[in-house]
């Protein structure tokens, strides 16, 4: 009995061995990693950068199976306007409590919490999207490679900027906007590179 009792302890030991192994973290570069967003009006849209602040994945088997990312909305920018004035007044707008509340809000994060395979090297992820203290789900397909320590993942998010109380210009909450009318989606179109540490 004690003999069966040594090997079934053996037995979990290795298994967790295996898996430890087969395990590997990434942690995000944030000088080669990029997040454009987009947003789009009646008759114009803006669009710019913005920065990572951290984040880290963990892949398992060849997969992501897990991620957490923190965005700095201090690091807005907008790349449209080439009036420095014009520029400056936009940005100062979308950190304001119009849009992000900055000052309040930082940061903004995103954590992953289901993964489903679709074909070759694309993946549908979901996770849970923080903005302004505001947490809802969110679901986007994005390609996934891993080259010996470096993960790159690429994607679009489209961010429903009504459901983290992001009023400016809604619809969703002013009536008769006309061509004030600013549309809710938005987009992050991101590219992640990360490395084994």
């Amino acid at each position: 009995m004690k003999t069966i009792k040594k090997l079934v302890a053996i037995t979990f030991i290795l298994l967790g061995a295996i898996a430890i192994a087969q395990a590997q973290i990434f942690v995000v570069n944030k000088n080669q990693s990029t997040v454009k967003w987009n947003g789009k009006k009646v008759g114009g849209e803006h669009y710019g950068t913005i920065k990572f602040n951290n984040g880290s994945l963990q892949l398992n088997n060849g997969q992501i199976s897990t991620a957490v990312f923190e965005i700095d909305m201090n690091s807005i920018v907008c790349d449209d306007i080439t009036n420095e004035g014009s520029n400056q007044r936009l940005v100062n707008h979308l950190k304001s409590d119009d849009f992000f509340s900055v000052s309040t809000h930082p940061t903004s994060r995103f954590s992953l919490s289901r993964v489903r395979k679709l074909s070759g090297n694309e993946f549908e992820y979901t996770g849970n999207m923080t903005i302004k203290g505001i947490t809802h789900p969110v679901t986007f397909n994005a390609t996934t490679e891993v080259n010996g320590s470096t993960l790159r993942a690429s994607g679009t998010m489209v961010i429903d900027r009504a459901k983290f109380d992001v009023r400016f210009g809604s619809g969703s909450f002013f009536q008769n906007l006309g061509e004030r009318l600013i549309y809710d989606d938005f987009t992050l179109d991101f590219n992640i590179v990360a490395n084994t540490q």
